[in-house]
């Protein structure tokens, strides 16, 4: 029996090229070693004694460098070409986080986390756009999701790690761990990928015409777009304001706290690329799929208005993982789905810069309301947001369902 389930198990990493296997592997070895990240929050608030308005204001640089980041990777991966984008970013990333751990002062680590979200998120446009060139399409949403299994791998590895090499040795140790793998994970690639130079999703003669003429008059996309910054915002928040609350009202360590983000990890490793598969196979509508996504995210910022009892925060984090897999992965391939051909690199980029711009909102209103009011009108201020995004999801698929209806008649008539 239990050789049957591992047998169908292992049946859903089949059918993946060379390239997008290397791909996995470098995008786990980069996010086991990113042990800074789920910790920033708490490294500038206790370690750097910065106020909850200061963290946010630096959270605001992080997000707007992530912006200008997946701006310029879809943009140069488009004129450039995906390889050197993801070979500058990489690299120049894990040297300039190394040198973040020696800047201390406020304005300096505004400029800091600004300049380094810019080169880091160049990286995820390119990534996009090399899956894109290196997976059949009638793999592609499954290769997507591989490489994020890969990130959650090396999420439930890394944050536990990262914890006890914080208590043990403090968080300076973190950024050279943290820059070292960037570089070690970017030459594992170099040597082990060639470039593609004839990209069949590259269009050279004609940058920027489809994108103007398609993308800024799809009111379906930037209907989705805004749903997707919602979810952005909400699920953001598990890596600055509810990282806080851990120790504030529950005393967690930052071992605990990792661990809480190991069990999202493994959770994400074990079950979503099955999940996806089933639902696949199913022809389940990715809209649906990714509006219950929001709605459970939704339910389980709610939860955390249960504030005398540790063990809601498991439960939170249950609701919140199968969250994240209901929406992340099915999101990814719609807007690949919406993006007129020969274009993903740009397309690819301004649904990138939806999460960067929800890393630029979540901590500072998240933190904002916290200060002035409390984290219970924080939890629920972001659940009620979520329902929002729901109906917003809802309005998507009333809308895709019409157009297809309409693109059916229209084949029809003529």
């Amino acid at each position: 029996m239990f050789q049957k389930i591992f047998s169908r198990y292992i049946d859903n990493f089949r059918g993946f090229s060379r390239e997008i296997w290397i791909l996995t592997l470098i995008t786990f070895i980069n996010r086991a070693g990113t042990m800074v990240l789920p910790f920033l929050s708490k490294y500038l608030h206790e370690d750097l004694h910065f106020s909850l308005s200061k963290v946010g204001t630096i959270m605001v640089f992080f997000g707007a460098g992530s912006m200008l980041g997946s701006w310029l990777g879809g943009k140069l991966s488009d004129k450039m070409g995906f390889y050197r984008i993801m070979l500058f970013s990489l690299f120049t990333s894990g040297i300039l986080l190394i040198c973040l751990q020696y800047i201390k002062s406020f304005e300096g680590l505004c400029v800091g986390m600004f300049l380094i979200m810019v080169v880091s998120d160049m990286f995820r446009p390119a990534m996009f756009v090399s899956i894109a060139a290196y997976s059949k399409p009638e793999n592609r949403t499954k290769s997507l999701t591989l490489v994020r299994l890969a990130i959650n791998l090396g999420f439930a590895a890394g944050p536990a790690i990262g914890g006890l090499i914080i208590v043990s040795l403090g968080y300076q140790s973190l950024f050279w761990i943290d820059g070292l793998t960037c570089i070690l994970a970017i030459l594992i690639f170099w040597l082990m990928v060639k470039e593609k130079k004839k990209s069949t999703y590259l269009d050279k003669e004609h940058p920027g015409e489809v994108l103007t003429q398609s993308v800024f008059r799809d009111k379906i996309f930037w209907i989705f777009l805004t749903s997707t910054l919602i979810v952005g915002v909400m699920f953001f928040q598990l890596f600055n304001t509810i990282q806080i609350y851990h120790k504030h009202q529950f005393g967690l360590t930052e071992f605990q706290t990792g661990l809480l983000l190991t069990f999202n990890g493994v959770l994400v490793f074990f079950i979503e690329m099955p999940l996806v598969n089933y639902i696949e196979r199913k022809k389940i509508d990715k809209i649906k799929v990714i509006t219950f996504g929001c709605f459970l995210m939704a339910i389980s910022l709610f939860l955390l208005l249960i504030n005398t009892w540790a063990g809601i925060l498991l439960i939170m984090m249950l609701f919140m993982t199968f969250a994240e897999m209901f929406s992340f992965p099915f999101s990814n391939g719609f807007a690949m789905s919406r993006a007129p051909k020969h274009q993903q690199g740009r397309y690819m980029a301004i649904f990138t810069m939806t999460y960067s711009f929800a890393q630029i909102l979540s901590p500072k209103i998240g933190f904002s309301i916290v200060e002035k009011y409390s984290y219970q009108a924080n939890w629920f201020f972001m659940g009620t947001l979520g329902l929002i995004g729901t109906l917003l999801g809802i309005w998507v698929y009333k809308l895709v369902q019409s157009e297809s209806k309409s693109h059916v008649i229209n084949l029809k008539n003529s």
